[in-house]
């Protein structure tokens, strides 16, 4: 039988989620650094660093950093970014490094709020933290497609199948000036700017674009713009929704490119593996708290503390009682302190068919007799002088005489009485 597909949790609306990739060195230290000028600089409350244990024996350890803030009228931001070495990779000395950073606030995220990728890394081009998890993508660049066409096709492929980013494609119909190879990231909503891959396709590669998205069931028009579904397409995405017919390359803001780019943000995603441990890992191990936040916790800790006490100390007064009533009761009665012996149950009998019929054989065989009585008594009666039966016998030549029928008739008669065998016997003989 065919099973149902695992139904995954979607992405909360309180919370801002990214995944990317650190190619150079000291990567912790980059955030480090940036962590320290922004406290300083009072943009963040706090900030808390932290090993991470690794997952099993003999892998390395993976590293993390948790950052409080406020945004817009007071509402706080928690967020936290772990860094470790790429899925499938164990050589410690490698410096690239990926990264996971869950932001969550108390209210629903506004795209308009600062970007939290920008509390953990500069802003500055110099550091190479802002590749994509899928090999040669950018996400403050232009991502120029591959000019082989299954190179081309096996990137979407990737792309739907590990990417968390938003994926924009875009033809040129014709070749851009200088302005018009501006990428779109800085013009997008802030919180937009670093989840946001953009594939930009040269006018002769208008038909291996479309040849390359088959898989994916949606095309590109030429001259213009499509948001990738991804793999699986989110919930309500439809092809015709976020897909552009022309794009002005002239440097000016694609206002709808970028409005149909919220739209398809504002979808709900289903959660992957490493989405819903990163969540659960800022919700349930979070320690950077306000000052508010600790005494909160400590009172709650006191109320857990004092029931747990009063609950033992109920405990320990029942059991004290119960002792107490078991030990009067053992001085009242002094047959009590020992148990009654146990007494074996009875041994079932086994039901036996035998023991069933052999009386019905009895009753059986006592009938047979007092038939077999009868028909004698007949006989004899046949027999005797002056009777019609006895007439007819002498008269017919084959018949034996009285001497030897009354020798079988004694027989048959003794025969029964000196038995004795079976009640049925005994009264065959007395008749």
């Amino acid at each position: 039988m065919a099973k149902s597909p695992t139904a995954h949790a979607t992405a909360p609306d309180t919370v801002w989620l990214a995944r990317g990739r650190h190619t150079g060195p000291a990567a912790e230290e980059s955030v480090r650094r940036r962590l320290l000028t922004l406290k300083q600089e009072e943009v963040i409350d706090d900030y808390r660093e932290f090993d991470i244990p690794p997952e099993a024996e003999g892998s390395p350890q993976g590293h993390g950093f948790e950052a409080r803030w406020r945004v817009a009228d007071d509402v706080v931001v928690r967020a936290r970014l772990t860094t470790g070495l790429p899925d499938g990779k164990d050589d410690v000395k490698d410096d690239v490094r990926d990264w996971v950073l869950a932001a969550e606030s108390d209210l629903p995220w506004n795209l308009d709020w600062p970007s939290p990728a920008t509390m953990f890394w500069p802003e500055d081009g110099g550091t190479p933290w802002d590749h994509d998890v899928v090999p040669g993508l950018r996400f403050r660049e232009l991502n120029p497609l591959p000019p082989e066409d299954r190179d081309v096709k096996r990137l979407f492929k990737d792309c739907a199948r590990r990417g968390w980013a938003i994926h924009v494609v875009v033809h040129e119909a014709m070749t851009p000036d200088e302005l018009g190879r501006r990428p779109l990231a800085p013009m997008m909503p802030p919180s937009l700017r670093h989840r946001v891959v953009e594939h930009r396709a040269a006018p002769d590669q208008f038909h291996i674009v479309n040849w390359a998205l088959y898989d994916l069931g949606v095309r590109v028009p030429r001259g213009g713009a499509i948001v990738l579904p991804g793999a699986p397409a989110r919930p309500g995405y439809e092809a015709a929704d976020f897909t552009v017919r022309s794009m002005f390359l002239d440097g000016s803001q694609p206002t709808e490119l970028i409005d149909k780019v919220v739209r398809y943000a504002a979808l709900p995603r289903p959660l992957p593996i490493w989405a819903e441990r990163a969540i659960s890992q800022l919700r349930d191990e979070w320690q950077l708290f306000t000052i508010e936040e600790a005494r909160h916790l400590v009172a709650t800790y006191s109320e857990a503390l004092e029931a747990m006490t009063k609950s033992r100390d109920l405990y320990r007064e029942a059991a004290e009682r119960a002792h107490e009533a078991l030990a009067a009761y053992r001085e009242g009665s002094p047959d009590a302190a020992v148990p009654a012996a146990r007494e074996e149950p009875r041994k079932r009998e086994r039901f036996s068919l035998r023991a069933l019929t052999k009386p019905l054989e009895r009753v059986g065989g006592g009938a047979r007799l007092l038939r077999t009585a009868g028909a004698e008594d007949s006989a004899r009666d046949a027999g005797s002088p002056g009777s019609p039966g006895s007439s007819r016998s002498s008269a017919s030549p084959d018949v034996p005489d009285s001497s030897g029928s009354s020798a079988v008739s004694g027989s048959a008669v003794d025969g029964p009485s000196n038995s004795g065998s079976t009640p049925g016997s005994s009264q065959g003989g007395s008749a």
